[in-house]
């Protein structure tokens, strides 16, 4: 091939500020030429080194397709735009010596051919096409965007070609304005597709249904959801203050953690009940509908009065076990047999907590104060139970902060904490940039020990 010869243009044509979508107007045909060969000499040209440049390179199209008489068209990636093809001396000699013939054949393409990002790079004005919305949030069924205002005006065209390149995806919404309601959930517009917002969505070999117009849950957080909860043991009990629908309750009970899940809106908890029942760990989670606040006032009393199921067993290894015996029998001993493991104890101590409210989480540490004293706990013995501060349950708080250096935002979210919790934060602390939220705003989880002395201030 040539140097002066170029790729073959297979973008869609331009139609800027197109604000419904026409799908009769993305067609076009690029003449090309093709090799004519009967069919035993295909591989002799798909596979010759001096007509790799020039065959036909293009997603989704063949680059051999059957000719009227019986015979194969090779194609290639040079253009018909004379009887001269732009070909290489040694290609077109390769042809001559294969008593091959150039033909002129025509590539077609329409609307299904290209990507969505194609499509809405095509139509939106130029200076929107960078940054062009083709990307989205996937909740089961549903597509979530969240456009800003210089893409509202194309907002049905942008839901309607993201509902047809996607077959996954049935509904199309954009996110109204931001979460200003106590229960977290933002208005939202249909765009394109049914209007129907109950998914099905998987996550850490969990199943989730829920309304997602009615309660909260960000796609974005799945890596975080699980790296939590790949933190707590087996044998852990885990409160989680703002459950939600259970997007941390659920794969820790799966672990064999027991989990205190609450949540203040009715709607989510309707779905934490009914995903609880649908994951089949309904042994290992108590669900419940409450202030966060009271939550925490209440569940350290609660786990005590109503102690919640032993953790499960570690699974034994059969062929541990049979290599065991095999060596028993080798040296004539007896067969191996495990030592007889001691009952198990149900559990009553809380050990991790989980606070995803990033909003205004840190606002509800102070109820974290005095709760294991007499004033609230009663004539109960806490004391007992967390008897030594590294006894005392491990607080995962999420929160926001505007500080970008990591540094200053530690600073900032620790000094945050130790004010509402009315003490100072011990070695056991960390913090974790869990993403981007905007340009001038982090989300974090701190971690941390609860203090001692706060759980038993007077």
């Amino acid at each position: 091939m040539s140097r002066s010869s170029h790729a073959l243009d297979v973008s869609p044509p331009v139609h800027r500020g197109m604000a419904v979508l026409d799908k009769a107007a993305f067609r076009k045909s690029i003449p090309i030429l093709a090799v004519k060969v009967p069919p035993e000499a295909v591989s002799t040209f798909l596979s010759s080194k001096v007509l790799k440049n020039a065959l036909l390179n293009v997603r989704k199209v063949k680059s051999v397709t059957p000719a009227e008489d019986g015979g194969r068209l090779v194609l290639l990636r040079v253009q018909n735009q004379s009887k001269t093809a732009d070909l290489s001396p040694e290609a077109s000699g390769l042809i001559e010596k294969q008593n091959a013939e150039l033909v002129p054949y025509t590539l077609e393409f329409d609307y299904d051919y290209w990507l969505a990002d194609e499509i809405l790079h095509s139509v939106l004005p130029e200076d929107l096409v960078q940054g062009a919305p083709s990307g989205f949030a996937a909740m089961g069924h549903i597509a979530h965007l969240n456009l800003t205002d210089e893409y509202l005006p194309y907002k049905h065209l942008i839901g309607q070609v993201i509902l047809e390149k996607n077959s996954n995806v049935k509904t199309v919404v954009n996110k109204v304005n931001t979460i200003s309601n106590q229960f977290r959930v933002f208005p939202m517009e249909l765009l394109a597709g049914e209007p129907n917002y109950v998914v099905e969505h998987h996550e850490s070999d969990c199943t989730f249904t829920f309304d997602f117009s009615q309660v909260y849950w960000n796609s974005r957080l799945q890596t975080e959801h699980a790296r939590l909860v790949e933190q707590f043991s087996p044998a852990d009990v885990v409160a989680d203050v703002f459950a939600g629908v259970g997007p941390f309750s659920i794969p820790a009970a799966k672990r064999g953690c027991a989990v205190l899940a609450n949540d203040l809106n009715p709607v989510s908890y309707k779905y934490l009940v009914q995903n609880i029942a649908n994951n089949k760990v309904s042994t290992f989670v108590r669900p419940s509908c409450k202030d966060g606040r009271e939550f925490i006032r209440e569940v350290f009393n609660a786990a005590y009065d109503d102690p919640l199921p032993p953790a499960p067993r570690p699974k034994i290894s059969r062929s541990k076990t049979k290599e065991q015996n095999k060596q028993a029998r080798i040296a004539g001993t007896q067969k191996a047999s495990l030592p007889p493991s001691p009952p198990a104890s149900p559990r009553r101590r809380i050990t991790q907590f989980a606070m995803n409210l990033p909003a205004t989480a840190i606002e509800f540490l102070d109820a974290f104060r005095g709760v294991l004293a007499p004033g609230n706990a009663g004539e109960r013995p806490m004391r007992e139970l967390y008897d030594a501060p590294e006894r005392m349950p491990k607080v995962h708080c999420y929160c926001f902060t505007k500080e970008l250096e990591p540094e200053r935002a530690d600073v900032d979210i620790r000094r945050r904490v130790e004010e509402m919790l009315g003490a100072p934060l011990g070695k056991e602390t960390s913090t974790y940039l869990v993403r981007s939220v905007a340009p001038n705003k982090e989300m974090y989880c701190i971690s941390f020990r609860l203090p001692y002395e706060v759980a038993f201030a007077a």
